[in-house]
């Protein structure tokens, strides 16, 4: 019998598929022009007996509750009060701990402790918006927007934030009307959607999600602090441009609306890295990261 051997074929590198760079590839690549700095004016320090931590706010999602969270910072409002809660997989909150005895709470002079709600705005399609791919189970269209992850309903023509990790929120009662920033949140834990336009959004964690996430879980019901001396004190609440320039934390955050951001957006569909076998080819709108890094120096 005569067996016909196929001639050989000399594999050339260039005919094998090229792999798709990773998300630390995309960073190494990046321009300095894919990135931004917070303006000041709009960065909130919470500085805590372990460090700082450092969140954007949200101004043209929350203008109402972002001022008045700016003015209660002003006037000192926040300084001494404590993280009176920190409930497993759900949120850390910053309150007065006398808030609820009215001859012992902290008074407020210039801001004011309650507001209307913010939980959506107007859809207004001249903001950026950085649309992902995959569709949402909680709202029609979700993205991001100035760096924060966006919800966005065309038919009822509103828009809004939504719960991701290191988001900051301001804690109410029953009432809608009945928050305003004097309490203020941030998710420690699986994204609750649940939440979403039920409670005002207004910034988001860029630094030191660590000092809060690793905080000691309260014993109490809802996981609130029992006793005084489980509570972290808050040394103050500043606003960034109060600060000297040189005591400032220079962060430079991944511009949302940059051509580079969609790369990273699909680096993390479709995992490029050798380590993975199974490429998912969706993502979810929380587990889309928005890189921060120290500032370049010029």
């Amino acid at each position: 019998m005569l067996v016909m051997l196929a001639p050989a074929t000399t594999v050339i590198a260039a005919d094998l598929p090229k792999r798709k760079p990773g998300m630390a590839e995309i960073l190494a690549a990046s321009k300095p022009s894919d990135w931004r700095a917070p303006d000041p004016e709009n960065t909130l320090y919470i500085d805590l007996p372990t460090g700082r931590v450092v969140i954007e706010l949200a101004p043209e999602f929350a203008p109402r509750h972002v001022a008045n969270v700016k003015t209660l910072a002003r006037e000192h409002y926040y300084d001494g009060l404590a993280v009176v809660r920190a409930q497993d997989n759900y949120v850390v909150q910053l309150a007065d701990p006398e808030a609820e005895k009215p001859e012992l709470a902290r008074k407020i002079r210039n801001g004011k402790k309650t507001l209307p709600p913010e939980f959506d705005r107007p859809l207004d399609l001249k903001l950026p918006f950085t649309r992902l791919p995959d569709g949402d189970v909680y709202a029609p269209e979700v993205g991001f927007s100035s760096g924060f992850p966006v919800a966005r309903d065309p038919k009822s023509g509103k828009m809004w934030l939504v719960h991701c990790y290191g988001m900051l929120g301001a804690g109410r009662d029953n009432p809608v009307d009945s928050g305003g920033g004097a309490e203020l949140y941030t998710i420690i834990g699986h994204a609750p959607r649940q939440l979403d336009r039920n409670v005002t959004l207004l910034g988001r964690v860029i630094k030191g999600m660590e000092l809060l996430s690793t905080l000691p879980r309260g014993t109490g019901a809802l996981g609130f602090y029992e006793k005084p001396e489980q509570r972290l004190p808050i040394k103050a609440i500043r606003i960034a441009a109060d600060v000297p320039a040189n005591e400032r934390t220079a962060l430079e955050i991944m511009r949302t609306d940059a051509p580079i951001f969609r790369d990273l957006i699909e680096a993390r569909r479709n995992r490029p890295e050798e380590w993975y076998h199974f490429q998912a080819g969706k993502i979810e709108i929380c587990n889309v990261p928005i890189p921060v890094r120290a500032a370049v120096l010029k």
